[in-house]
């Protein structure tokens, strides 16, 4: 399995980026908490979820910037 492309999630919705953030996080903790307690996962999975998170924030970030300047314009 190879790390999550950036192109998969660019076609998402704000609500639905932040609904995959959540999850994601979610996903992350449980990783971390299989680790903990020495329970078997894929160490690998740990990487590709922080990826995924840091995409996800990103897109998130970089589609509100977008949209905040066209509210100003408005107004």
């Amino acid at each position: 399995m190879s790390l999550p492309q950036f192109t998969d999630i660019r076609s998402l919705s704000n609500t639905e980026i932040s609904e995959a953030i959540i999850e994601t996080e979610n996903q992350l903790f449980n990783l971390r908490f299989k680790k903990a307690t020495r329970q078997n996962f894929k160490s690998h999975d740990i990487k590709h979820t922080k990826h995924r998170l840091a995409q996800l924030k990103t897109l998130l970030t970089i589609q509100l910037e977008n949209f905040e300047p066209q509210e100003k314009i408005n107004k």
